[in-house]
């Protein structure tokens, strides 16, 4: 069986530690351990690895979170996949740092990465992950909030953050979505 594994981010050095960036450092927490490389694909880094059996292509759009839906929507064309042999992981300001919500469909809650893929697939009904980055910023910075790294006070618990979300990833994979929401969303 196959997954698409689609973490969003920003391309670009300038982007690497911000905390919009988070499903990229998921991404790159499961080929570090799996001990597989990204190379470049059409619209994403891409890379693949195996879990329990499980084949998982990770992918990291190339597009920019605006426009996250091409190559989401790309790589379940190019890999034959349907909504519910994939998992989007984001950011999320409504959410306190460290907490995880994965859920089988929703609206895009004001994030531009969901509001372009659910404008591609003209559904709100494909797996994602939430991931907090909270939401303590002044009024009329939450660009830069997005866009900055995380505190030095998130910094010591960031590792452990970005373990639990990759085992949530090797979770759904492997037990399923709604397993692995009851498993991870009362955490």
């Amino acid at each position: 069986m196959k997954f698409l594994i689609c973490g969003l981010g920003n391309v670009g050095s300038e982007y690497k530690n911000t905390r919009h960036n988070i499903g990229f450092m998921v991404l790159d927490r499961l080929a570090e351990k799996a001990g597989v490389k990204f190379d470049v694909g059409r619209q994403a880094y891409v890379a693949e690895m195996k879990s329990k059996g499980r084949t998982l292509i990770l992918a990291k759009p190339t597009t920019f979170m605006n426009l996250s839906g091409k190559a989401y929507s790309y790589w379940l064309k190019a890999e034959s996949l349907s909504v519910d042999q994939s998992i989007v992981i984001t950011d999320d300001l409504a959410l306190p740092f460290g907490k995880i919500r994965i859920k089988a469909k929703g609206s895009n809650g004001g994030h531009n990465g969901l509001g372009n893929i659910q404008e591609v697939l003209g559904s709100d009904t494909y797996p994602r992950m939430r991931l907090g980055i909270g939401d303590t910023f002044s009024k009329g910075h939450q660009v830069d909030f997005v866009l900055g790294e995380f505190s030095k006070e998130e910094q010591k618990d960031l590792d452990a953050y970005i373990d639990r979300a990759a085992e949530a990833v090797l979770s759904f994979v492997s037990i399923g979505l709604e397993r692995t929401m009851n498993t991870f969303n009362t955490k």
